[in-house]
């Protein structure tokens, strides 16, 4: 069984500092999404004090070379949208997304994730029968981070019980672009605790040195600024929209 990242709200220094530097020992091409998607090895011990396995870590290795060209997304970046969710997931402190460097791998420079060893019975269809409330903050992302692709399939349980969101190739376009197979909350207001969240997450958009300069790593600055007009407009009419047919994903798993 492949080590879950740490607890949400644990330090990941050490697993980033293995996904961003070590070397990878193995790449495998996956045999199924739309772009070219590896299962990387990584050799070093940054993970085994966390995990307590003495094994190499495993990986999501998503080059930008492999990226299929789309016609309302920029060629080449979505490798870094993967990145720009993780910073922003950490950021709200709730432990959405596995931690994500972006580095140079075998095909060129890409995004690098942690593999959840998850549970493959499970995905979003199933989980909202029993744990819809604990999907409200991915729900609430997937607003803030203008996700075009949320299916039903990248909402992970983990054998640790833990819900994960994946698949952020699609996010951050600087035009309304939301897509999603989650529409039980629609027309709902957002919990206060995860609007006490998301204000704190504007806060560290607006101080200097803060988010905002993160995600202008991965970002540009047209796509930044809309996602801080996004989590404002959010925070001022704090409802999850009501959706039409043509923002759902295809396939929807």
């Amino acid at each position: 069984m492949t080590p879950s990242p740490p607890a949400p709200g644990a330090d990941h220094t050490g697993v980033l500092a293995v996904l961003a530097s070590s070397a990878i020992l193995k790449c495998e091409l996956l045999p199924w999404g739309s772009n070219y998607t590896y299962l990387v090895e990584l050799a070093g011990q940054g993970l085994v004090e966390l995990a307590g396995e003495r094994k190499p870590l495993r990986a999501i290795y998503k080059p930008g070379k492999g990226e299929r060209p789309l016609w309302d997304f920029p060629s080449g970046t979505l490798y870094r949208r993967e990145r720009a969710a993780y910073l922003a997931s950490e950021a709200l402190g709730w432990g959405l997304v596995p931690p994500t460097v972006v580095r140079q791998g075998p095909h060129g420079p890409g995004s690098v994730q942690l593999y959840i060893d998850l549970i493959e019975t499970e995905n979003y269809f199933t989980l909202r029968e029993r744990r819809l409330e604990e999907i409200w903050p991915m729900a609430a992302f997937d607003l803030v981070a203008n996700n075009a692709d949320r299916k039903a399939g990248h909402c992970l349980l983990d054998h640790a019980g833990h819900i994960w969101a994946i698949d952020h190739g699609l996010t951050f376009h600087a035009l309304p672009k939301l897509r999603t197979v989650m529409w039980e909350f629609c027309g709902q207001p957002i919990p206060g605790h995860l609007l006490a969240d998301l204000a704190g997450l504007l806060e560290q958009c607006q101080a200097p040195g803060g988010l905002t300069e993160s995600l202008l790593e991965v970002l540009d600055k047209e796509e930044v600024q809309a996602f801080r007009r996004r989590l404002e407009e959010l925070l001022r009419r704090p409802l999850f929209p009501v959706l039409d047919p043509r923002q759902v994903p295809w396939p929807l798993v």
